[in-house]
């Protein structure tokens, strides 16, 4: 068999590490923008260039961002006084596409799994606790040109997953001694789920139905 190109094999291989996507998917994405038109390759090539320089992580609610703070922590129309704590960047979107929730947000960047060695150390659950007591302290300071507001409840919006029950329990049991109401997303979201693929109305009648933890 005659050796593929090695710019071929090399795209083939860096597609083949993107989730979701195997070897066979990645040769035919390869061999996709090589018959095709120069443009779509150099879209492609320019967009993943952006990516990296063009976006930041909210240093507020670490979400995905091109400013910091983002959109969504700068917008004093916003109830800052509610935090919606998501596993995902995608998440977040997902959340605001019912436009039912007003509020702002925390990104964890994952779930607690002792099984693929993520413990509550790699996510962002001990940032999440201080943006609670900068909000319950006497004199509040600005986080990111943003003033600190007391926080009065938090919204668990992790994945209805044995990791994301797991993780909502957790930071559950760190946040009730502060005496802010932990409130979790009704059971319209069915368990094994992801946040990201529910529909909008199913997810926007969890947030309306959500209760306490």
């Amino acid at each position: 068999m005659q050796p593929l190109a090695e710019p071929v094999s090399n795209l083939i291989e860096a597609f083949s590490q993107l989730p979701g996507i195997g070897p066979k998917t990645a040769s035919r994405l390869t061999y996709y923008l090589l018959r095709n038109d120069e443009a779509i390759a150099l879209k492609l090539a320019h967009a993943l260039e952006e990516l990296k320089a063009g976006t930041l992580f909210c240093s507020i609610c670490h979400n995905i961002a091109d400013s910091d703070p983002c959109a969504i922590c700068d917008n004093p129309q916003r109830d800052h006084s509610v935090i919606c704590v998501v596993e995902e960047p995608l998440d977040v979107q997902a959340i605001e596409r019912t436009r039912e929730y007003h509020g702002v947000y925390h990104v964890l960047h994952g779930a607690i799994s002792p099984v693929d060695g993520i413990g509550p150390e790699d996510l962002k659950i001990a940032e999440l606790l201080q943006r609670i007591q900068r909000g319950l302290s006497a004199a509040p300071v600005e986080e990111g040109g943003v003033p600190a507001t007391p926080v009065e409840e938090i919204l668990m919006a992790t994945n209805p997953n044995l990791e994301g029950e797991a993780t909502a329990m957790y930071i559950a049991r760190l946040i009730k001694p502060l005496g802010v109401r932990v409130t979790r997303l009704a059971r319209g979201l069915p368990m094994g789920g992801d946040l990201e693929y529910a529909d909008e109305v199913t997810l926007g009648r969890a947030l309306s139905g959500r209760s306490e933890m």
